[in-house]
């Protein structure tokens, strides 16, 4: 594989992808609407009653909606992640997903250019996210956009990866809407973007702070929250960085067709 030829394929998935993008707007209306809605009215409504003012180990937050931010920006990325798996679904209805893995290149670099096309959009709503909760009154540090720059890109590969995994089970696009709610609602809700980890441990629910410990999504939202202010959280980096690279590499093998020929007669019998 020559490395121009490498460039040429990337280029033109990810002018697909874009081009889809802009040609539907209400993708990134819906992207940014459904977080700004649970900023603006969720994050005003609870504000006294959850008391997270200045609570450690988030000395940094003054209010509830501040500490909103970074778990909001992670659900942007994971139905952007959900949405470009549902695009795979629909190209391979349509046949157009046939004719792309059947490019002379590897197969693993062409699912490659889908992830990196669909993660780039990912994290240029994420982008336009953070402006719209800067222009509510968020107090987000202008540098904090740079140094959440590197968590947004390994968090939307993590996460795009996770529906690219789903997408080879999904062989309907009927049944994906079905599958993205059990997926993205108990990622995001049993998770650290709505209420700290000390909390939950707080309230007797050992039970849940486990499952959000080893929930990946949690260490996604974290990456992001401690990059927002210029720290580097370790853990959840290692976490991100091992669950994209598990996750490509799964997909990547499912989509192998002599495995996919192979369960061909069993499906048949």
């Amino acid at each position: 594989m020559k490395a121009a030829h490498a460039l040429h394929a990337f280029a033109a998935v990810a002018r697909r992808e874009l081009t889809r993008f802009v040609n539907q707007t209400g993708r990134l209306i819906s992207a940014v609407v459904r977080p700004a809605l649970w900023l603006i009215v969720v994050g005003a409504g609870f504000q006294n009653v959850l008391g997270i003012s200045i609570t450690p180990p988030y000395e940094t937050y003054v209010t509830y909606q501040e500490y909103m931010v970074p778990g909001l920006v992670g659900i942007v990325l994971l139905f952007q992640g959900m949405q470009s798996s549902l695009s795979m679904v629909y190209d391979r209805e349509m046949g157009v997903m046939r004719l792309l893995l059947t490019a002379p290149l590897p197969r693993w670099y062409l699912l490659l250019c889908k992830l990196l096309a669909g993660s780039l959009l990912s994290v240029l709503q994420a982008y336009v996210f953070l402006l719209l909760a800067l222009a509510v009154g968020i107090d987000i540090p202008a540098w904090g956009f740079l140094s959440a720059l590197p968590a947004l890109i390994v968090s939307a590969i993590m996460l795009g990866a996770v529906g690219l995994l789903m997408s080879v089970t999904i062989r309907q696009l009927e049944n994906f809407a079905g599958t993205m709610n059990f997926v993205i609602f108990p990622m995001f809700f049993i998770s650290t973007a709505l209420y700290p980890l000390w909390r939950l441990r707080e309230s007797g629910a050992e039970w849940l702070a486990w499952i959000v410990r080893v929930n990946p999504f949690t260490y996604a939202v974290e990456l992001v929250r401690f990059a927002l202010y210029g720290k580097f959280e370790p853990l959840s980096a290692a976490v991100v960085v091992g669950c994209a690279v598990v996750f490509f590499l799964a997909a990547a093998w499912a989509y192998d067709p002599q495995r996919a020929f192979q369960r061909r007669p069993a499906a048949a019998g």
